[in-house]
């Protein structure tokens, strides 16, 4: 069984031919579609409804979140708590210091993120996490929360890496891994049991210009058996032991 626990099926990347994307799929999958705005959650749940071999992860993307009142926020994350039995976790959540620049922007992006995660604690969910260029202030923010933490395509320098290992967060590999030294890097400093794959599909695929799909996780089993000097189904079994321990 292979483990998808990122992507993004309802995107419109995938309006063309997604019968055939879930195709190569059902057969020996369990693909985590994450929610990044209020469309996108009830996408995500819709997905879910129709294909069980898809689980439902519901969340605010950092950035998406700030185009929300207050007031939607909240609203949201009332729709999400009453649908807490039809989710697996809450995400896709974090901070983003990429996109935005502005201080007041970045503090309102915390305030959002901590409403999540209090959320997740609430609902006994773990959380899948963003933090493209804000890794420090979200490494600080979850110490607060008593929650399992699943760090979506976590960049970071060694000493962050080693913070979030002793923490025991997961870290979850995308298909890129196999032209990313970075990611090579990382799956080598990583303990086993606290690795999990991605695709973040439509994104970061293994191959540069085309588009990612969950069926491009092969690929990065097939890399992490090669870093780790490991059987692929040695892999894909303690990926799929892993993926029961934090989601049940």
């Amino acid at each position: 069984m292979l483990i998808d626990v990122h992507t993004h099926l309802d995107d419109k990347q995938f309006l063309v031919d997604l019968d055939k994307v879930l195709d190569r799929i059902k057969e020996n999958f369990i693909v985590v579609n994450n929610g990044v705005d209020v469309g996108s959650n009830r996408k995500t749940l819709e997905l879910a409804s129709k294909h069980n071999f898809i689980k439902a992860s519901l969340g605010l993307h950092p950035v998406d979140a700030l185009k929300l009142s207050e007031e939607e926020i909240d609203k949201e994350i009332s729709f999400i708590s009453k649908n807490k039995n039809k989710i697996i976790s809450i995400g896709e959540i974090g901070l983003d210091y990429h996109w935005v620049k502005e201080d007041k922007d970045k503090k309102r992006q915390k305030k959002i993120f901590e409403k999540m995660l209090i959320l997740a604690e609430k609902i006994k969910k773990p959380a899948i996490v963003h933090s493209r260029k804000a890794v420090d202030d979200v490494l600080e923010i979850l110490t607060s929360f008593k929650i399992k933490v699943i760090l979506h395509s976590f960049e970071s320098k060694k000493n962050l890496v080693k913070k979030a290992i002793e923490r025991q967060f997961y870290f979850s590999i995308p298909p890129s891994v196999v032209r990313s030294t970075y990611f090579q890097d990382l799956v080598s400093l990583v303990p086993f049991n606290l690795i999990l794959t991605e695709s973040d599909a439509p994104y970061l695929g293994p191959f540069k210009n085309k588009r990612n799909e969950p069926s491009y996780i092969a690929h990065t089993i097939k890399k992490i058996s090669e870093i780790k000097k490991l059987n692929v189904n040695k892999v894909e079994n303690s990926i799929y032991r892993n993926y029961r321990l934090v989601f049940g």
